[in-house]
């Protein structure tokens, strides 16, 4: 993690879940397959975009996946940004998984079903461990962070498993603590800043709007001994 800074503008990583596919509507598991934005999800990513270039974003990263990419240029075009492509923020390889529902999942292999919920880092038969999975979206975040070291806002586009997870492995949290977390939907995003005695933090999780201008940050509020 990068050094704290004693004053200047926050760092702040947005991390960008794709617009709705016809695979999320149908909740078939997607992974490396790829599957367009639909009608809907191509709103969203309109929508959000309009949101996000008010940050004004410093840079835009993104999984080279289809429904990552077409949901990065609509911010891009916006800012003047340009988008660039990492296969590191690509969604879990789900191997075996991909295309099917859980109902299916379950139904065809209820054995590697029930060890892909009850084992930690279970490897579904052609897929990525999840451990693999935290690597990369820890890796790439970190050095997201790295290149805020000076302030202002990056985005990284990216999926809903691997941006949960990237979460998670980026504050070295403990696996468990994962179930805390509920799956960000489509389009939404989650914000980290960097505070300058306290470190990253996250400071809105599953967000579809953003905050009131004139609502108070959370530093101005009494720290919680203090109430």
């Amino acid at each position: 993690m990068q050094e704290v800074r004693a004053s200047g503008p926050r760092p702040r990583l947005v991390l960008w879940r794709h617009g709705q596919t016809e695979w999320n509507a149908l909740e078939r598991a997607q992974g490396h397959a790829d599957i367009p934005l639909d009608a809907t999800g191509l709103r969203q990513a309109r929508r959000a975009a309009n949101l996000l270039a008010t940050l004004k974003p410093q840079f835009i990263w993104s999984s080279d996946l289809e429904r990552a990419r077409h949901t990065a240029d609509e911010l891009a075009q916006l800012t003047g940004l340009e988008t660039v492509l990492d296969k590191r923020l690509r969604e879990y390889d789900v191997g075996i998984r991909q295309g099917t529902t859980f109902g299916e999942f379950r139904q065809q292999h209820p054995d590697i079903h029930r060890k892909f919920f009850t084992e930690e880092n279970y490897r579904v038969p052609g897929a990525e461990l999840p451990s693999e999975v935290n690597d990369r979206m820890k890796t790439v975040m970190r050095e997201a962070a790295l290149t805020l070291r000076d302030g202002g806002t990056g985005v990284l586009v990216g999926h809903g498993a691997a941006l949960r997870s990237g979460l998670m492995a980026f504050f070295d949290a403990p696996a468990h603590m994962r179930e805390m977390f509920a799956g960000m939907a489509n389009c939404a995003w989650t914000v980290l800043e960097e505070h300058a005695d306290r470190g990253w933090q996250i400071v809105d999780y599953n967000a579809r709007t953003l905050p009131d201008a004139s609502a108070m940050l959370a530093d101005d509020l009494p720290a919680e001994h203090d109430s």
